[in-house]
């Protein structure tokens, strides 16, 4: 029993009143380890002692009794408080595991009707567009561990055959390289998942390859956009200024008639170089000079 101190810190697993059948699993697993599930599934008496006991009949006398009792203290931690009160009165650890299997599990009957309900659950799964392989696989596996746990078999070539029926189109390829080296009576369910699963990864790969070279030419065609409207601004711009520069030209020369000396226009008389009165300016330096 010294070997059992470890284990025996961790706690039991917990029936709040739902999943009896998984919650029942692991409690006779944890039982077990302890060296107690005997004090249930045997059901034994402790013995009474004889007059004047040995020290062997004192040893196993206590180990009987103490079994029974770690055992019926397990069921008790292992329950909530809502179930506990139902339990509480119960002398031996049988008559507790019995109770809740009767309460919790149900009889025959009904054990067969939620089996058939599973059942019709999982004939009427279908793969989803969204789903990945993983969460299709998942699912059905948690249906058919429901089954199993209620004590009805349920192998695992009935969910390699949903799944390679139900899946959607988008796996052919993997289907058909599965049938052409496979023996579809003899491939296992993880043979199955692990060929779809590659297929998805090169799948969302291209995918990913497909959006980066999308997102490559929708940002190259921006770039251009950008750059074919800022030359479109500043060729106007350029327009802009060369009209307003003309204009100034215009403005600055002034809105003149035809000048009486030359005929044209954009300077007064007086300052027209053909008038007969005009000097150059250089001679008449040169004659103030000399």
């Amino acid at each position: 029993m010294d070997d059992e101190s470890g284990f025996s810190n961790v706690a039991p697993p917990l029936f709040d009143g739902n999943n009896y059948d998984i919650w029942a699993v692991k409690m006779e697993a944890y039982l077990e380890a302890l060296d107690i599930w005997e004090a249930i599934d045997e059901n034994y008496e402790v013995p009474s002692l004889p007059n004047n006991p040995t020290m062997a009949q004192l040893k196993f006398h206590k180990e009987k009794k103490t079994r029974k009792a770690k055992a019926k203290s397990c069921l008790f931690a292992g329950v909530s408080e809502t179930v506990f009160t139902r339990i509480m009165t119960l002398k031996t650890p049988k008559a507790i595991w019995d109770y809740l299997k009767e309460e919790y599990a149900g009889d025959e009957r009904i054990r067969s009707m939620q089996v058939l309900n599973l059942m019709r659950e999982f004939e009427l799964q279908k793969m989803k567009e969204s789903e990945t392989i993983k969460e299709y696989s998942d699912k059905l596996l948690s249906i058919a561990n429901k089954v199993r746990l209620l004590g009805t078999g349920f192998a695992d070539s009935r969910i390699v055959e949903k799944i390679l029926v139900t899946v959607p189109e988008r796996y052919e390829a993997s289907l058909a390289s599965l049938e052409n080296t496979k023996d579809l009576c003899k491939i296992t369910l993880a043979e199955v998942i692990h060929a779809l699963q590659a297929q998805e990864q090169r799948r969302a790969m291209r995918q990913e390859g497909v959006v980066e070279g999308a997102l490559s030419v929708k940002y190259q065609d921006r770039e251009k956009m950008w750059k074919k409207r800022n030359k479109k601004n500043f060729s106007a711009s350029g327009d802009a200024t060369t009209s307003n520069n003309k204009n100034k030209i215009v403005s600055s020369k002034g809105n003149y008639p035809p000048c009486q000396h030359c005929n044209k226009m954009g300077h007064p008389p007086f300052r027209c170089w053909r008038r007969p009165d005009a000097k150059c300016s250089s001679v008449t330096k040169l004659v103030m000079k000399l």
